[in-house]
Order: structure tokens, then C-alpha cells, then sequence
């Protein structure tokens, strides 16, 4: 995997997208138990994508990625229930989920053509 890659700059500016979430639910909505959920399995996500750069093998990189994607559907869990809650607007839920979800298409198609 390039160190300058699709997959890797989207989860970063997603990671900045949810750390201002954060911010967001703690300082507007008082809400501090689901924010720090979401911050966690968040910014996990380019974590796990950034280790998998310097994967030992290519089953190291298809589990480093594997992580990614449970991370990023944990992700889509919590903004569903941040939105289901009325802590974010629908404006703010489609704009992040959109991003989440497309995260989950990019590794769930780098994850099937590794496997192949």
C-alpha cells in the first residue's frame, strides 16, 4: 500500500471530521459517554489503515484492514445513534455517514481484491 493513497487521506480527514464531533457533542450537547465512542472507533480506523502500510506479509495487511473496516462499521453504529437520539441534525448525519460509508466500500473492496 502507497504511502499517499485514497483509502488512507479519506480516513484522516475522517478522523478530523469526528474529533470535531467530539468537541461538538461535549461542548454544544453536553453528551460524553457516545462522543467518546465515536472519537475511539473513529479515529481508529486511519490507525489501523496507516499500519497497514508497513504490513510484515500480506495477511498482516488484509488483517491490519479487516480492523479498519470493523472500526468503520462501529463507526456507522454510533453516528446512527447519535442521530436516532437527536444529538446531531440529519444535515450532520448524512454529511459524516456518507463519508463513513464510503470508508467501508474502499476497504471492503481493497480487503476482496488483497484476498484474490
Amino acid at each position: 500500500m502507497k504511502q499517499n493513497n485514497i483509502v488512507a487521506d479519506k480516513s484522516k480527514l475522517f478522523a478530523i471530521r469526528i474529533v470535531n464531533l467530539y468537541k461538538y457533542l461535549c461542548t454544544e450537547k453536553k453528551e460524553y459517554v457516545i462522543s467518546k465512542q465515536i472519537l475511539r472507533s473513529g479515529t481508529s480506523i486511519g490507525a489501523n489503515i496507516k499500519e497497514s502500510i508497513y504490513a510484515q506479509s500480506k495477511m498482516d495487511f488484509i488483517s491490519k484492514l479487516s480492523i479498519a473496516l470493523k472500526e468503520a462499521s462501529e463507526s456507522e453504529y454510533w453516528l446512527e445513534l447519535l442521530f436516532n437520539t437527536n444529538y446531531i441534525s440529519q444535515p450532520q448525519f448524512e454529511s459524516i455517514h456518507s463519508d463513513c460509508v464510503e470508508l467501508i466500500k474502499l476497504l471492503t473492496s481493497i480487503i476482496k481484491s488483497s484476498k484474490s
